[in-house]
């Protein structure tokens, strides 16, 4: 099976793709394109799976760098290929031509970046706890300081949970509206004292108050679509050992 790589006419300017789990090398729960040396499956097969798309991003696999990701606002600049241990953060950005610059998630959200005219691109993981601590708003202020305009950049939320799929509890109400009011706006009801998370909407709002140029959603669910996607909800839900992880990736055009 062909790679599935799902691309928005905003990021035009520059090669990126958010890869859907089809074409992948591994078996069993992670059948597809796992691309987390953080999963339980071989690592010589994620390997494979990462070869893969470093080809697609047409970039050899060293140059695919990421970032080791521990839900929090910190974003690292990069001018070439990784060597060691990947520094932990969330979002990473570039003004490198020849670096593809990767994310992965299984539900969070991941977000490409690109301000074409500058040349200056950054990818974000985007959870809830990234969402509500900054690391949006940090991309751009790291874009920026590599030469790039918020004003002329746009950003595409890639698939991630949707608010019919993500139930949630009051105290994780709570951290929001401490944070303000009006990020009410961003839950509905659901049973009982459970409430319906819209991750992607919070995720579009925070980018826009930013002073984005423009910004979008795929509108693709993870959750709702086992053939295409990873979700760490559903593989909990399923009470399944592992999940496999996504990788989005961008790259300037040279």
């Amino acid at each position: 099976m062909t790679l599935e790589i799902l691309t928005s006419d905003m990021l035009s300017g520059v090669r990126h793709g958010f890869f859907s789990r089809r074409g992948g090398a591994s078996s069993g729960i992670f059948t597809g394109l796992n691309c987390g040396y953080g999963s339980s499956d071989q690592t010589e097969v994620v390997s494979i799976n990462r070869g893969r798309v470093a080809d697609a991003m047409e970039v050899d696999p060293d140059a695919l760098v990421g970032v080791h990701q521990v839900h929090s606002p910190t974003v690292v600049t990069v001018d070439g290929p990784q060597t060691g241990d990947r520094p932990k953060a969330d979002a990473i950005v570039t003004a490198t031509p020849g670096l593809a610059l990767s994310i992965l998630t299984a539900d969070c959200q991941p977000v490409l970046f690109a301000d074409a005219q500058a040349n200056v691109i950054g990818a974000a993981h985007a959870g809830w706890r990234g969402a509500l601590d900054g690391v949006l708003e940090a991309t751009l202020d790291a874009m920026e300081a590599l030469g790039a305009n918020r004003a002329n950049t746009v950003a595409v939320i890639g698939p991630t949970i949707s608010q019919r799929a993500y139930e949630v509890g009051p105290d994780f109400l709570d951290s929001f509206v401490a944070e303000s009011p009006d990020n009410l706006r961003f839950f509905a009801n659901g049973e009982g004292d459970r409430l319906q998370f819209d991750l992607p909407a919070f995720g579009l709002h925070r980018l826009r108050q930013a002073g984005i140029g423009q910004a979008e959603w795929t509108r693709h669910c993870t959750y709702s679509d086992p053939d295409r996607f990873y979700s760490y909800r559903r593989a909990t839900h399923a009470k399944e050992a592992d999940y496999g992880r996504l990788i989005s990736a961008i790259k300037l055009l040279t």
